[in-house]
């Protein structure tokens, strides 16, 4: 550093600042992306065991029906509904709609609102249908 050059200003961190409804959102929204790829796995697992045959499905589906399971499957269909429901409030601001700050903080409880209801609906017919949510 040169002698006239004065020290730059260090960034504020997370905890300098006040957790809002749009950075928890945004934030939400890169999770439920990571959860999504990672429950894809588990997806592709039930294809191959599906493709493998009666044997290989049923030890898949004994694993699926585990109450864990069940809840990371819960979890995952929450985390599709959000990050769809995210996605659809984004192609709205490429479009420029909805970027005055009480419109963002009203998306964003429609998003979590609406990804509550689908996910809550997904879940009944499954259970309804299927009695599980496998």
């Amino acid at each position: 550093m040169s002698v006239n050059q004065k020290p730059r200003p260090l960034s504020p961190h997370l905890q300098v600042y006040r957790p809002q409804l749009t950075s928890m959102l945004s934030i939400l929204h890169r999770g439920t992306g990571v959860f999504l790829s990672l429950g894809s796995i588990a997806l592709v697992l039930w294809l191959i065991a599906l493709a493998e045959g009666p044997d290989a499905y049923a030890a898949f589906q004994t694993t699926a029906n585990h109450w864990f399971a069940q809840l990371l499957i819960m979890a995952w269909t929450f985390s599709l509904f959000y990050h769809l429901c995210n996605g659809i409030r984004h192609l709205f601001w490429d479009a420029g709609a909805g970027l005055e700050l009480s419109q963002l903080y009203r998306s964003g409880v429609v998003v979590v609102l609406a990804s509550t209801a689908l996910t809550l609906l997904a879940l009944i017919v499954a259970y309804r249908e299927g009695g599980g949510v496998l």
